[in-house]
């Protein structure tokens, strides 16, 4: 079959990696891709946010099915324009991905399903915004509405810093994302992603990780989209992993049945998990970023088929083949990443890395220039390796990190350092 990929990350190159080992991929085409892609995939120049566009590509390249990678598009309806073109698509409806694009909506649906989370408060006034702040005290938690591209998450340890974000939000600094805001209380605990498939009706559980989403070592600094991974997470016991079904994934699932918003792709649950009891911090509606590429490295080829089951809805004839084993991502950023940093810069070593079903680098933000793979984002690669135990799956990727001729970048020395 030929298969359309939408994205240009670290995660849509360890999905088009995976993807590629099935033997029922012929032609792999992913839009818009990055340099690192261009190795393994045919690279599109289509704008990905624009339905008509990629279904008009579709057709004209005899494209069997589409697997939509990033939020953006989601969120944008691209999945309900590929439908009704009569594709076979992965990824859910712009109703149903408001579970990432409004965190209001998911708030709403956690009270109508009972689902357990963090007591929150809703605003589209900065004033009554920080009234509230005001009332609730430190430490709180500040949220874009909006997507954000996983940067509008504020966990504020002061009143300060809460209202310093407040003013941010409102003042435009996420764009429309900060429009409005959620304020939520402040959950203690370990955090940890569970991912889902879910077809309509079945759910199917396809892994669990642990993600840093601070940029430096020791989890201090800045709030990022994510500096490293590990799969899978040791926190999510079997007892615990059934509860975060049974109380928070079902209930949200049959609740979006129940509006006529019926609930197709993969979801992300990061999950705060204090005492035994799991609750929920946010849905996303995608794989989530550096996570996927740990997932990505143990399912291997397995992966197609699993999405085409979801997308057919016939998840209940399937099972996920999982090997004992562990895979950790490390993320190499530009410096000054989350803030601003420079483009362009040369990345040498790459080639010395070994590329094998234990070993890759995914590409997350580079393009090739003159012959020579250059920094085109914040977070740029992700090196991940795989291994019988986390403490294997680490050494030999932080080998390979060390490997990478990349003065104008920088990653974290301790990306597992909790389950280690």
């Amino acid at each position: 079959m030929n298969i359309l990929i939408l994205g240009s990350g670290g995660r849509e190159h360890s999905l088009a990696w995976a993807i590629k080992q099935n033997p029922k991929c012929d032609r792999l085409i992913v839009a818009p891709g990055n340099a690192g892609i261009a190795a393994i995939a045919d690279c599109a120049d289509i704008n990905i946010l624009d339905g008509g566009a990629v279904a008009t590509f579709a057709e004209e390249n005899a494209i069997s099915f589409v697997v939509i990678g990033p939020e953006a598009p989601l969120a944008a309806g691209v999945a309900d324009r590929l439908r009704a073109a009569g594709l076979l698509v992965f990824g859910p409806s712009e109703a149903a991905a408001q579970l990432e694009a409004s965190k209001s909506f998911t708030k709403a649906i956690c009270d109508a399903a009972n689902a357990p989370t963090a007591a929150y408060a809703h605003f589209t006034d900065a004033d009554a915004a920080r009234s509230y702040i005001r009332d609730q005290g430190a430490p709180i938690v500040v949220k874009a509405d909006g997507l954000a591209a996983g940067k509008g998450v504020i966990v504020a340890m002061t009143e300060d810093e809460a209202l310093a974000a407040i003013d941010d939000m409102f003042d435009g600094s996420f764009g429309d994302a900060g429009a409005e805001v959620v304020i939520e209380e402040f959950m203690e605990g370990e955090e940890a992603s569970f991912f889902v498939l879910c077809d309509g009706k079945t759910i199917l559980p396809v892994g669990t990780a642990q993600d840093h989403k601070r940029a430096f070592d020791g989890d201090l600094g800045p709030n990022t989209g994510g500096m490293g991974a590990y799969s899978p997470a040791p926190v999510m016991s079997d007892e615990i992993t059934q509860k975060a079904l049974d109380e928070i994934i079902r209930p949200t699932m049959d609740e979006m049945a129940k509006r006529g918003t019926p609930f197709q792709g993969v979801l992300f649950c990061g999950l705060m998990i204090q005492n035994g009891q799991p609750r929920l911090v946010e849905y996303n509606v995608r794989f989530g970023d550096p996570e996927c590429q740990c997932l990505m490295m143990r399912l291997g080829g397995q992966i197609l088929d699993l999405l085409q089951a979801c997308a057919e809805q016939r998840l209940h004839e399937i099972k996920v083949n999982w090997a004992d084993d562990h895979a950790l991502s490390v993320v190499m950023a530009a410096n000054g990443y989350p803030g601003s940093h420079a483009k362009g810069t040369v990345i040498a070593g790459l080639n010395s890395l070994p590329e094998d079903s234990f070993h890759m680098a995914f590409h997350a933000g580079t393009a090739e220039t003159d012959g020579k793979i250059v920094a085109n984002g914040g977070r740029v690669l992700n090196i991940t390796a795989r291994g019988a135990s986390l403490a294997e799956a680490h050494e030999k990727a932080y080998a390979m990190a060390q490997n990478v001729d990349w003065p104008d970048g920088f990653y974290r020395s301790d990306i597992g350092w909790r389950a280690l």
